[in-house]
């Protein structure tokens, strides 16, 4: 769920990029705020991970989300969509493999792994 807002959300915030609307201040305050509710939902994927029992994909992860913040920011301050359709274009890729992870896992019968929330990291 938290990967298919972040997508909605850089969705809307793209959007907000064409046309004339991005010399509009209302839109590029909506579009500001899109982006950072995507931040946020990054930030809770990257609290979320369980560092001691993911190993090197929760490491992974962990560059890869700090990376699409960083993304983010560089495309929030220099108004570049091009920066929010790589970050929200891998939402999706990443989104996709969990999906294909997830039906795999239940369609051999295996038990999945119980997960819950690290915040300590």
């Amino acid at each position: 769920m938290l990967y298919d807002e972040a997508i909605k959300q850089l969705g809307a915030a793209v959007s907000l990029f064409e046309g004339e609307t991005i010399r509009d201040p209302s839109c590029i305050e909506s579009m500001s705020n899109h982006i950072l509710k995507s931040q946020e939902i990054i930030t809770e994927l990257m609290a979320s991970l369980d560092m001691t029992a993911g190993g090197e994909i929760a490491k992974n992860l962990l560059s890869l989300y700090s990376y699409f913040n960083q993304q983010l920011v560089e495309g929030n301050i220099e108004k570049k969509p091009g920066k929010l359709v790589f970050v929200r274009n891998m939402m999706d890729q990443l989104r996709s493999a969990w999906v294909e992870i997830v039906n795999t896992t239940a369609a051999t019968g295996a038990q999945p792994i119980p997960s819950g929330i690290n915040i300590a990291g």
